[in-house]
């Protein structure tokens, strides 16, 4: 996809109505319903995932534009996939990130990119290109773009357990000074602050434990659409339900 593609949105959008000191800081988005969008129009789900992945860039640039600095992607679950759609889906993902390591979309808008998940159980290809824009991206601090792919809500919990009960065993915390800040130090989003919106899209109502730990006071917003369909309308629609909210 071309980058002139993503000027254009960028150029087009606008936050006109929006009460600017009421802004989510963080938002994280559940993609749904690829499967079922390339079922319901007679697509297959290369042609999905090709509508996925242009919908989290333009969500991106909106999200810039909007200056909102903490954006959260969930695309991959650790679910087990047919082996046809997941080589689909990795070609897919390779190809988004390697899109991504555009200078004109990440450098000029200081894009930091983190991958939260078993990213690196997957096959090479990818995890090459994950690695490219990691190291691309590193030194960017104006706006962080996360990814959750091959991704468990709790086992990032189990993992940040782990982490502590090895702090625990080597002399350095004590099992009583262990509380929620302890756990929230280690867990994959530590960095960050808890999404203040989370946006669910698909036909269930589910956040599929995205930010399990993180997502407790999080306001959900349900577009009730497949994400291949999500767009500017529904991102800015939620966003106006969250500061009706506040």
């Amino acid at each position: 996809m071309a980058i002139g593609n993503f000027r254009d949105i960028l150029r087009k959008d606008n936050s006109d109505g929006f009460i600017r000191l009421k802004m989510p800081k963080h938002i994280a988005i559940v993609t749904k319903g690829k499967g079922l969008w390339a079922k319901k129009n007679n697509q297959d789900l290369e042609e999905a995932y090709k509508k996925t992945f242009f919908n989290i860039r333009s969500t991106i640039l909106s999200a810039i534009k909007m200056d909102i600095p903490i954006m959260t992607f969930y695309i991959l679950s650790t679910d087990k996939i047919e082996e046809g759609k997941f080589s689909t889906l990795m070609d897919s993902l390779k190809d988004f990130f390697d899109d991504l390591r555009s200078k004109e979309f990440i450098g000029k808008g200081g894009v930091k990119i983190a991958v939260f998940g078993k990213w690196y159980d997957l096959p090479g290809r990818v995890v090459d290109s994950i690695k490219g824009i990691l190291e691309e991206t590193k030194d960017n601090d104006r706006f962080f773009v996360n990814f959750c792919i091959n991704y468990s809500g709790q086992e990032e919990i189990v993992d940040a357990v782990k982490l502590v009960a090895r702090q625990v065993k080597a002399d350095r915390l004590d099992v009583d000074a262990i509380n929620s800040s302890i756990i929230k130090e280690n867990i994959y989003s530590s960095y960050f602050l808890p999404p203040d919106l989370m946006i669910v899209n698909g036909n269930r109502k589910s956040t599929n434990g995205l930010l399990l730990w993180d997502s407790s006071l999080s306001q959900i917003y349900y577009t009730n659409k497949l994400f291949p369909d999500f767009d500017r309308t529904e991102f800015i629609d939620a966003i106006k339900e969250f500061q009706k909210g506040k």
